[in-house]
């Protein structure tokens, strides 16, 4: 093969040699990103499904609004012990094997769920459902950041919440499609739907190659490099990751090494990345995305409404316009940057929750147009949510992770997250009885305003970037 492609400029004369290591579209790494995020369709799907089938789940079992709010957060803080455990389970069985682990407990979280006859077995069956969501929510990430090149590394990574996003905008559909079956049947036959997937989903997970990283892990560096030829978009390249791979496994000193490394021995740019880290986790949930994401039904009665269809109509208007503005990241992300994404959607975000406050605040004088302008409120906060924060907080937080950190690091930045969208979710029922609704939402529009100033004085452009300069970026 090298001696014809040596002599065809020789048959050929006036059409110019192709050099070795011209850069080319990896679709191959495309393809794998995408299958590896897919796997988080069931995430958004389990999560947002609460936020239609709760009505008919209150009323057939009879249950509470306090018994309604810790139902419906619950997993998040149930999610962490998967979270703080995926990074091992990571190491362990690969990356490829914790994401077939995730897909089993998803599928029996979900039968679990759809034969519940209790409050208690609800519970459990929520419990079954985050040990796979958290799998998925940790690996994926992770292993996005380690199969994508840099020069495509924020368009693959972002790919994670647009699927996320797909699960949820099914999961709207399914409220308002089943809404008309028997109360205590429509529910049910709405989480046993999100069994069949996870099938389908662990034979594509089957299809894409390891991890490198986790090949050399395992000292396997000929399937390695076999790996980041196809993934990368140069020969040349693909040696300089693989270098880049050894130095950092070499450097390791294991799962616990890497937990009294950013906890305990942390250099000053491990503490500004987890600084970082942290910090975009955290405000990512406390501007109260899942608030919308999970209570919208109860947002738009509040403004009026008062049918359920209307109502399960307009979470649907609020899922399709969430993920088709996660487009706009990523398309962009690499090519204008993950830094002005996150300014343009902190602002938006304390802009559009104010414009909601306010809204609500006029609702009460129950007026033709208060629904619509608090439709259109609710769906300005989705879509200015979507362009940054939601693609791009775990997608910045994985690329800027050292490669010896990064299981454990993003996994640590994960439970944040989860525990920030545990406390929101299950407080904000008793929470907008006790500062009004319109309350919470300025509270969150505050915390949207302190968001944008965390990314204007901390976050550094990461865009373009190889995984090996970042220790250098964040040391200064």
């Amino acid at each position: 093969m090298a001696h014809e492609a040596a002599a065809a400029p020789l048959l050929l004369p006036s059409a110019p040699a192709t050099p070795p290591d011209a850069p080319r579209r990896n679709r191959f790494a495309f393809v794998c990103a995408t299958l590896a995020s897919m796997t988080t369709i069931l995430m958004g799907y389990n999560l947002a499904l609460m936020s239609g089938a709760q009505l008919f789940i209150r009323e057939d079992l009879g249950l509470s609004d306090v018994q309604v709010e810790v139902l419906t957060g619950s997993m998040n803080l149930f999610m962490l012990v998967s979270i703080l455990g995926a990074g091992w389970a990571a190491d362990l069985l690969g990356r490829r094997g914790t994401l077939l682990l995730a897909n089993a407990f998803l599928m029996a979280g979900a039968l679990a769920m759809s034969l519940g006859g209790s409050y208690a077995a609800l519970m459990a069956a929520r419990f079954v459902t985050s040990v796979g969501v958290g799998f998925s929510r940790v690996v994926a990430p992770v292993y996005n950041a380690e199969i994508s090149p840099p020069s495509t590394r924020g368009v693959l990574s972002s790919l994670l919440d647009m699927f996320v996003n797909v699960g949820i905008l099914l999961s709207y559909v399914s409220n308002y499609a089943l809404a008309g079956l028997p109360v205590h049947v429509g529910w049910r036959v709405m989480f046993a739907i999100g069994a069949l997937p996870p099938a389908f989903l662990a034979a594509g997970v089957l299809a894409m190659p390891e991890s490198p990283r986790w090949l050399v892990m395992r000292g396997r560096h000929g399937e390695a490099r076999s790996v980041l030829v196809r993934t990368s978009d140069t020969p040349t390249e693909a040696d300089l990751r693989l270098e880049e791979i050894k130095h950092a496994v070499e450097a390791s000193t294991g799962s616990s090494g890497a937990w009294k490394e950013m906890l305990v021995r942390a250099t000053k740019s491990v503490r500004r990345i987890l600084t970082c880290v942290l910090g975009l986790q955290f405000f990512q949930q406390a501007t109260g995305i899942d608030a919308i994401v999970l209570y919208s039904p109860l947002v738009f009665k509040k403004a009026g409404m008062s049918s359920k269809t209307a109502i399960l109509g307009a979470t649907v208007a609020v899922g399709v316009v969430k993920t088709c503005f996660i487009l706009v990241a990523t398309l962009f992300s690499d090519l204008v940057g993950r830094r002005p994404l996150l300014l343009a959607s902190a602002a938006g975000t304390a802009v559009a929750l104010a414009s909601l406050a306010l809204t609500l605040l006029c609702a009460r004088a129950a007026t033709a147009t208060s629904a619509p302008l608090t439709t259109a409120a609710v769906l300005a906060f989705v879509a200015a949510f979507s362009v940054g924060f939601g693609p791009l907080a775990p997608a910045y937080s994985s690329e800027i992770m050292p490669l010896r950190l990064r299981a454990q690091g993003t996994g640590l930045g994960t439970a944040v997250n989860r525990v920030t969208c545990g406390l929101v979710t299950m407080t904000f029922i008793s929470l907008a009885d006790w500062i009004t609704m319109p309350g919470c939402f300025l509270l969150y529009a505050g915390v949207a305003v302190a968001a944008c100033a965390f990314v204007y004085a901390l976050l550094p452009e990461t865009s373009g970037r190889s995984l090996e300069d970042m220790d250098v970026l964040f040391a200064k």
